[in-house]
C-alpha cells in the first residue's frame, strides 16, 4: 500500500526551489491550493503574461535572465498602472526538471521577488514534451478607483515614453546571427548591452507613483513602440502626431539605425518601458519626478483629435510611412 503521506515528485520540486521564495504568510507555505491576497481597501491590479521557449526567448538564453525576464514583463504592466507590486502566482510548464536549470531560475527568480518586493503566492508545475513556458500573474495594489488605464488620453496631451526603444529588437538580432551581429562584430560591449537589453527588461516601478499622479492614460511598451501607441489612441478614441527623431535611442541604436531603419526599432517589441500621455501641465511635474526616480523620459510628441492612426513626422515635418507597426503572434 502506498504512504498516503509519501511526497510526489513534483511537491519536492516545489518544496526545493520555490517554497523559499514564498515569503508572503498569505502564501501558505505552498502548501495548500490557494493563496490568500490581504486588502487594504485599495483596487487589486491583476495582469498576465506568459514567456514561451522561441516566442519570447531561445533555448541557449541563461535560465536566470529567463526567470527575470518572466517577472518582469508583469512588473512593466504593473508599473504602468501606476500600481505597487504586492505578489504573483507562477505556472511552469518543464521538459525536465535538471538541478543546472531549475536552481538558477529559482535564485534569479528569488532575488527579483524581493528586490521589487513582489513575492511568490503558489502556482503550479507541469511537464511538457514541447517548449518550455513560464506564466506568471501579478497582483498590485492602487488606490481605489485611480488605475491608470488606456482609455484617458484627451488632445493636448503630451506623449512621453521612458528609457530608449529599440535595444531589445537590436538584441535579438545580434542572437539570431542578423545584421547587427555583422555591424558590431568588433564592438563586443554593444553587443552585451543589446542582448542583456533584450534578455533582462528594466520595468519602470520607480516611475509607479509618478505615472499614477500625473498620466491620464498609460501602458508598457510590448509588442513595439508604434503599434502599442496605436492600441493606447485608439482605446481613447484620438490620434497623435509623433516626432520620430525626438524617440530615445541608446547609442547602439542610434548607430544601428542607418542600416536597419526606423521602423525596426519602433516596432520591434520587447522594450518594456512606459508610454503614457501627460497633460501639457502636469508634464515638468512628471519629467522631474521621473528623474528623481532615476528614470529616464523623453517628450516624444501630442495627442491629437482625430480617429486615424497616430501619424510620425522627421526633424522636418514631413510624414514617415510605416508599413509594419509591431509584432504580432498571430
Amino acid at each position: 500500500m502506498q504512504d498516503k503521506h509519501q511526497v510526489s515528485a513534483e511537491d519536492s520540486l516545489i518544496a526545493r526551489y520555490f517554497k523559499p521564495l514564498a515569503t508572503d504568510p498569505g502564501a501558505l507555505g505552498l502548501v495548500d491550493d490557494a493563496a490568500v491576497l490581504s486588502s487594504s481597501g485599495d483596487d487589486i491590479v491583476i495582469t498576465t503574461d506568459a514567456v514561451v521557449e522561441g516566442v519570447h526567448y531561445l533555448a541557449t538564453d541563461p535560465p536566470d535572465t529567463i526567470a527575470r525576464k518572466a517577472l518582469r514583463v508583469n512588473l512593466s504592466d504593473l508599473a504602468a498602472k501606476g500600481a505597487t507590486p504586492a505578489g504573483f502566482v507562477l505556472t511552469l510548464a518543464l521538459r525536465s526538471k535538471e538541478d543546472r536549470w531549475l536552481r538558477p531560475f529559482a535564485d534569479a527568480l528569488g532575488e527579483d521577488a524581493r528586490s521589487f518586493a513582489c513575492p511568490l503566492l503558489g502556482g503550479d508545475t507541469v511537464s511538457t514534451p514541447g517548449p518550455q513556458m513560464i506564466s506568471i500573474t501579478a497582483f498590485g495594489r492602487v488606490p481605489k478607483g485611480r488605475m491608470v488605464g488606456r482609455t484617458g488620453a484627451r488632445p493636448g496631451d503630451r506623449i512621453l515614453v521612458t528609457g530608449t526603444i529599440g535595444d531589445a529588437a537590436l538584441g535579438l538580432d545580434v542572437l539570431t546571427g542578423g545584421a547587427m551581429a555583422a555591424m558590431l562584430a568588433s564592438d563586443q560591449v554593444a553587443q552585451d548591452y543589446l542582448i542583456d537589453r533584450y534578455r533582462v527588461p528594466r520595468p519602470r516601478n520607480a516611475l509607479a507613483a509618478a505615472v499614477l499622479a500625473h498620466a491620464s492614460a498609460a501602458m508598457d511598451v510590448s509588442d513595439g513602440l508604434a503599434g502599442d501607441l496605436a492600441k493606447l489612441c485608439a482605446a481613447s478614441g484620438v490620434s497623435a502626431v509623433v516626432e520620430a527623431h525626438r524617440v530615445p535611442l541608446s547609442a547602439a541604436a542610434a548607430v544601428a539605425i542607418s542600416a536597419v531603419g526606423l521602423e525596426k526599432l519602433v516596432s520591434g517589441g520587447d522594450d518594456y518601458e512606459v508610454l503614457c500621455a501627460v497633460p501639457e501641465a502636469r508634464c515638468a511635474h512628471f519629467v522631474r519626478e521621473a528623474n528623481q526616480a532615476g528614470v529616464a523620459v523623453a517628450a516624444i510628441g501630442t495627442v491629437i483629435v482625430g480617429q486615424q492612426a497616430p501619424r510620425w513626422t522627421d526633424a522636418q515635418g514631413r510624414d514617415i510611412t510605416l508599413r509594419r507597426l509591431s509584432y504580432s503572434h498571430f
